[in-house]
């Protein structure tokens, strides 16, 4: 019975996306999201990071499909914010490949306790291996890793480099609390966890008030810019999903 409901509901959330269409910042930032996936798509040094990356492994719904969208939209946003910041442009295509590193592996541990410091570990061990990446943006990586969780304390970055890897991968990976949570995360994590209609309802209104809290989370200017857009689509998907949900409560 779940099942089928939980079908009607993507549905009636997927109706209502449609009619919310795209963030605008990707309109705002078009080039900018052109280079992050071409980043993406042939850097050799994600590439490698890729092939330590095990669907089976990850939580649901915070997969590879999940790390990518992060890392592309991270990207995005170290690029706007480095040129706020008036960070050399050569040096700031590095820093793309690096955020878009600490984007793929953010989630890599996401099953474990404390998972942002399992992480982080892991991708220390992992980038030893990765000799062409300097030690101190390899510790950068690490460190963004580690803060990239919400209302936590976060840890003093070792420098203003490493603050804009750090800040850059939680707005990215927060902006997923948005559309995507209601679209696609919210149903694999249902789907894997078999959770029944009735707890998911009971618990829904007070999980959306706890996503909504995000707004005033953002660290980086371009976060704080279209950061609440992300999240007030989301919300928006999350009401048609509850009207729904009480459509069919009262109809039993």
């Amino acid at each position: 019975m779940s099942t089928l409901i939980y079908g009607r509901l993507k549905q009636a959330a997927l109706v209502s996306a449609e009619t919310l269409g795209i963030p605008s910042f990707y309109y705002d930032n078009k080039t900018e999201l052109e280079a992050s996936r071409e980043s993406l798509k042939t850097n050799m040094l994600l590439k490698k990071c890729m092939s330590y990356m095990d669907e089976t492994s990850m939580y649901s719904g915070h997969g590879i499909s999940h790390a990518e969208a992060v890392a592309l939209d991270a990207g995005v946003v170290i690029q706007t914010e480095g040129s706020i910041q008036n960070v050399d442009f050569e040096l700031l295509k590095e820093l793309v490949v690096y955020v878009q590193i600490a984007a793929l592996f953010h989630d890599i541990k996401r099953k474990e306790k404390n998972h942002t410091i399992a992480g982080s570990n892991k991708a220390r061990r992992i980038l030893k291996g990765f000799q062409i990446i300097e030690e101190r943006y390899k510790r950068y990586i690490a460190d963004a890793i580690r803060n990239h969780e919400a209302f936590k304390e976060v840890l003093e970055s070792e420098d203003a480099i490493g603050k804009l890897i750090s800040d850059s991968l939680y707005d990215a990976d927060k902006f997923r609390w948005g559309p995507d949570n209601f679209i696609t995360t919210l149903w694999l994590i249902l789907d894997s966890a078999k959770i029944p209609f009735e707890t998911f309802y009971k618990n829904f209104h007070k999980n959306i008030h706890y996503i909504e809290r995000i707004k005033t989370t953002f660290r980086t200017e371009t976060g704080r810019k279209y950061g609440p857009e992300f999240i007030d689509m989301g919300m928006i998907i999350g009401q048609a999903i509850y009207k729904e949900m009480s459509n069919i409560v009262h109809l039993q």
